[in-house]
């Protein structure tokens, strides 16, 4: 017995020890390429007249910080070439508009200048139904005991709706992101649903519905499904690289990351019971 006991205790100790290594990678860093955030948001009951757009680039995959792009040049035209400039505030990269003007179904052109380069969209600005009730149901879940929660709202009729939808939680860091498409409600009451198995009493849940137009539908199902299999949120660096609607009209090849869209949204707040 005490030769079987050193045995287990010095194999143990070699994959102690082996666990204790540190491997060092060496990844390859690759041309650092524009990451343009430009997601105009109108929230319901408000001007939207104020709206911001950032500039960053990718960068390695052990730096902590994600570098800023100052010196851009950014507008946006509507169809009746009204133009609305983007000046860099004093946060590196975050350029403001504070004269946005917002109108349901309106398209809208984005310009960014940087480096010589000129990046180009053009989106469609989408409305969003009104949130109409939010309902907890105390036996939620696939095992019928989790705190669920559903979000209504009546679809219009006889058009195709694409929604986005966004549930910050207080109980965790990161937002859960999904969008749906009303081909099979069309004209009806539906709801979205929360994705927290650990909610309980006293957790505040944040919940937002954007209207979004079908390319933006098809962009960001692509991303929740990526970040769905890799444990992140959508609006982190995914694995694979995923093409926005922004072309580079300078050096086609020289595309950035990123997606201009518009919606109009409506945000309510919620206190598990």
């Amino acid at each position: 017995m005490k030769k079987i006991t050193l045995l287990i205790v010095t194999v143990a100790a070699i994959f102690t020890s082996s666990c204790e290594d540190v491997i060092d990678l060496n990844l390859d860093t690759a041309t650092p390429k524009l990451v343009i955030t430009a997601s105009i948001n109108w929230k319901k009951g408000t001007t939207g007249n104020q709206q911001k757009i950032t500039l960053a680039t990718t960068t390695g995959f052990y730096s902590n910080e994600i570098p800023k792009i100052s010196g851009a040049t950014i507008t946006i035209k509507n169809s009746a070439n009204v133009i609305f400039n983007f000046v860099e505030s004093t946060t590196k990269g975050d350029y403001i508009c504070t004269n946005f003007v917002p109108a349901i179904n309106e398209n809208y052109t984005l310009t960014v200048v940087n480096k010589g380069e000129t990046y180009i969209a053009t989106e469609t600005l989408k409305a969003v139904a009104p949130i109409t009730e939010i309902i907890q149901n105390d036996q939620g879940g696939f095992t019928g005991d989790q705190i669920e929660i559903k979000t209504f709202y009546t679809d219009p009729t006889n058009q195709a709706n694409y929604y986005l939808y966004k549930y910050s939680y207080s109980n965790q860091i990161k937002s859960n992101y999904y969008v749906d498409q009303d081909e099979f409600f069309n004209g009806n009451k539906f709801f979205s649903v929360s994705q927290n198995d650990d909610l309980k009493k006293g957790d505040k849940v944040e919940i937002t519905h954007l209207g979004i137009s079908k390319q933006y539908y098809n962009y960001m199902s692509v991303l929740v499904s990526i970040s769905s299999n890799s444990g992140g949120g959508p609006f982190q660096s995914p694995p694979a690289t995923v093409r926005g609607n922004i072309v580079n009209n300078t050096k086609f090849e020289n595309y950035p990351l990123g997606y201009f869209a518009l919606s109009e949204i409506e945000t309510k707040n919620y206190t598990i019971k």
